[in-house]
């Protein structure tokens, strides 16, 4: 592989975790300035709102799997599985680090963890049905 497409694959793969993290942690702000979350630093312990970020958390997901695999200088749900393993690897150490703290219920790390390649192969598939080249 060229260093200019080892660049670009980088770069596709990067391109999408920015995404993810980017709009979680928009979000996940506009919600604490609205008072919808607790304020920073503090358990976020009701489930309904968990729900919450997991759902928005797993549409950002699905959407910058999709953006890595329309960047992709080939093989783009190679790269979105890519994306979806390193993203699981992050959320599984996420998991160990956060429930022994309890900040909030356990089901919410783990689902991270048990969602992100799933949803980074959904974000990869929807690039491929939208015409994505298959290089």
């Amino acid at each position: 592989m060229s260093d200019v497409r080892f660049g670009r694959s980088v770069g596709a793969v990067l391109a999408g975790f920015v995404v993810v993290a980017g709009l979680s942690l928009a979000t996940d702000q506009v919600l604490h300035v609205l008072r919808v979350y607790p304020p920073w630093g503090e358990p976020m312990r009701d489930p309904g709102l968990n729900a919450l970020a997991l759902a928005y958390r797993s549409g950002y997901t699905v959407g910058g799997m999709y953006l890595t695999a329309a960047l992709a200088p080939s093989s783009p749900m190679r790269h979105a599985l890519i994306g979806g393993v390193i993203g699981t690897l992050l959320a599984a150490a996420g998991a160990v680090a956060a429930i022994p703290l309890h900040l909030g219920p356990a089901w919410y790390p783990i689902a991270l963890v048990v969602t992100t390649l799933p949803l980074a192969w959904a974000g990869g598939a929807l690039r491929l049905r939208r015409g994505a080249p298959t290089r």
